[in-house]
């Protein structure tokens, strides 16, 4: 069977690496940016649509708002992003907002953020990927017909490529991402030329539509709201920036400059891609509704149910380059493949979060330990789970979905910018060089106006949002806020129980006597071998013991026993109801009642087999026992195997697996004698 799982294991995800080839899999600035940065880039070919979408409520004329929306989402940007290049800097060891918030809030505080990271870390891959599947519909029918099947197939596909290990998922990841920025460049370039050059008129394929608003004559306060609400869904740009504080211990050295860098160039990225998007969508009369069987209409008429509103990027796209031509099928073909990656960044943000959480005691142990291809592997097959779940429950609706995003991360954007005021605050007050507390002073007004933006703007996002599906993501934070916090309650109660005391202990002191027992229920060799066995421990007292269910075995038991002359007593526990666990358990019992101090050694013989059947065929009443035994203190329980002829077979096959070599495990020469790799310079 391990034969078996070997092989695809090695295929699919590669040869296992060794512990001191850690550095190897460091990713240069090149490789960086599309690992940790994919999510941001892409969420422009879906944030400008949900910006349309909700001030489509109010019908066009609400349209004349968006470029002031996403003016304030560009302020929003570059204000997360100079506020996170402070925490690269302070904080490279990888915990991100997590270990801000932690150090400098307290443990609830980090709990906090950890909470929301995590769920808003499921949300990335489950919108990204729904997202991807929608836009990828749009050319190939079957996909949108079967967008649940499709994402989740995406998903497993996506899971395999980050097993594989960060660096290797990277190169693959590169290519795509800077494909689709360098057509969303050339296509804003290409719109500005034609409209401002050239003075073509572009139109989108649904210029001619009207939209029919579900709430006419807005003003006041419903404006206020709608444009609030719009501007949240805009903030969906922003998701995934944190990723790259979570992940400096993957860059290069030197790790926190490389950070601050990748941080730096996708903010700008992102914020020219988002406004040039916004603006050729004003200039080609893009309309979109979140209802556009029913509110678009053409000629006055609703298009139908049958009717698929493609992204603002699609249309913007064929506005500028024309439907079908090279350069619209490439762009559309590098936004789906881009928004499918985009999920990456959550694929390297919720490993490495689960591992240092792990260590801190938060989540199961088995987290921080890395896999084959040193990546987090168990934190990867985690976020794959719970984002097929998500998926399957929102049968892969990205405007269902986007609707729970983005609450989380502005509840981390927020407690972590408040965490790094706290922390210059406190090295403020010993520092007293004036060229470092100048950078301190600076560095806190940056936080400082970071988390009020943040917060105010997560108070807006829970406003316009908590009715539509944000409670959902809340709810969730809840659940991994309590899951976390019982398992460290747990972790600290066994830590505390297991501690070694400082003086003598119960589990220090030798016990009194040591009686043996030797569990026998024929004279056969594994019941000699065992007896043999208990004499060379020198027990204090040795016995053996048998059960009476059956009248006529237990005689022919003692007088083989006698005849043998075997100088152990055998002493016989009756059984009425023919039971064999219960009344060895209730005699070892009784042994500790009446002598505390002495400790049992429960021996039992047992077959060691060769297939899996003869398992079911034997052994099952030590197992039962030994089970029963593991909760009674004072009691050791001892196997002496006794190997079978069958079990020639299974020493067969682990003989072959041992000198067996899956493909891809077959080294080039022993590890000393194998010359150094080259790497590239990041």
């Amino acid at each position: 069977m391990s034969k078996l799982t070997d092989i695809p294991k090695r295929i699919l995800i590669g040869r296992a690496l060794r512990s001191d080839r850690l550095g190897e899999t460091l990713l240069p600035k090149r490789i960086a940016l599309p690992v940790f940065a994919s999510d941001p880039l892409s969420s422009v070919a879906y944030a400008p649509g949900e910006v349309l979408l909700v001030l489509s409520i109010a019908g066009v004329s609400a349209y004349h708002f968006s470029p002031w929306i996403a003016v304030a989402v560009v302020v929003l940007m570059f204000t997360v992003v100079a506020s996170y290049r402070q925490n690269v800097h302070a904080y490279p060891s990888g915990g991100g907002d997590y270990e801000v918030a932690n150090t400098n809030l307290g443990p609830k505080a980090g709990l906090t953020v950890a909470s929301a990271l995590l769920v808003d870390y499921v949300l990335t891959v489950a919108v990204s990927i729904s997202s991807g599947v929608e836009n990828l519909g749009s050319a190939v029918p079957f996909v949108v017909e079967h967008k649940v099947l499709s994402a989740i197939v995406i998903i497993v596909l996506l899971t395999l490529m980050n097993l594989r290990g960060v660096k290797e998922s990277g190169k693959l990841f590169a290519i795509p991402t800077y494909v689709f920025v360098a057509g969303v460049f050339v296509m804003v370039a290409w719109g500005a030329f034609k409209g401002l050059v050239l003075d073509e008129t572009m139109r989108a394929p649904t210029a001619g539509f009207e939209i029919k608003p579900e709430q006419q004559g807005l003003a006041g306060f419903a404006l206020v709201f709608l444009l609030l609400r719009a501007f949240s869904s805009g903030c969906a740009a922003l998701t995934g920036v944190e990723a790259i504080s979570n992940g400096v211990p993957a860059f290069r050295k030197p790790k926190s400059k490389n950070a601050a860098t990748t941080l730096l160039l996708m903010g700008a990225l992102a914020v020219t891609m988002f406004c040039g998007i916004i603006g050729l969508a004003m200039a080609s009369n893009v309309r979109m509704a979140e209802n556009p069987a029913h509110d678009l209409l053409d000629n006055g008429t609703p298009v139908g149910e049958d009717y698929v509103q493609d992204p603002v990027i699609s249309q913007v796209a064929a506005a500028v380059f024309g439907e079908h031509t090279f350069f619209f099928v490439l762009l559309a073909a590098a936004t789906a493949l881009v928004l499918f990656l985009a999920a990456n960044t959550a694929y390297n943000g919720f490993p490495l979060l689960g591992s240092i959480l792990a260590q801190d005691r938060y989540l199961p142990r088995q987290l921080h330990t890395r896999g084959d291809r040193l990546a987090f592997s168990n934190g990867i097959v985690l976020l794959a789970g719970a984002a097929i779940l998500l998926v399957w429950i929102y049968g892969a609706d990205s405007t269902k979905l986007i609707q729970l995003y983005i609450v989380g991360v502005f509840v981390s954007f927020t407690l972590s910018q408040t965490g790094m005021v706290r922390h210059w605050n406190r090295h403020l007050a010993t520092e007293r060089d004036p060229a470092k507390r100048r950078h301190m002073l600076r560095s806190r007004a940056i936080n400082t106006f970071g988390a009020f933006f943040t917060g105010l703007v997560l108070v807006v996002v829970l406003v316009t949002k908590f009715t539509h599906g944000a409670w959902v993501a809340l709810l969730g934070m809840v659940i991994f806020y309590v899951t976390m916090s019982a398992i460290r309650r747990h972790y600290d109660r066994v830590a505390e129980e297991i501690a070694a005391p400082d003086g003598p202990s119960d589990d220090t002191i030798r016990p009194s006597r040591v009686h043996s027992i030797v569990l026998v229920s024929k004279v056969h060799r594994p019941t000699l071998r065992a007896v043999a066995y208990a004499k060379l421990m020198r027990s204090d007292k040795l016995e053996a013991v048998s059960i009476n269910v059956d009248p006529a075995e237990t005689k022919a038991l003692r007088e083989e026993w006698d005849r043998r002359g075997i100088n152990v007593p055998l002493k016989v526990l009756d059984s009425p109801y023919r039971e064999i666990t219960r009344p060895i358990v209730e005699y070892v019992k009784g042994l500790r009642r009446e002598s505390p101090r002495d400790a049992v050694s429960v021996i039992i013989p047992e077959y060691v087999v060769g297939h899996w059947w003869e398992h079911v065929l034997h052994n099952q009443s030590a197992l039962r026992l030994k089970g029963r035994l593991l909760f009674t203190p004072g009691v050791m329980v001892t196997s002496v195997p006794y190997q079978l002829q069958s079990s020639e077979a299974a020493k067969a096959r682990a003989k072959k697996r041992q000198d067996w070599n899956a493909p891809g495990s077959v080294r080039r020469g022993p590890v000393s004698e194998r010359p150094k790799e080259p790497s590239a310079k990041g």
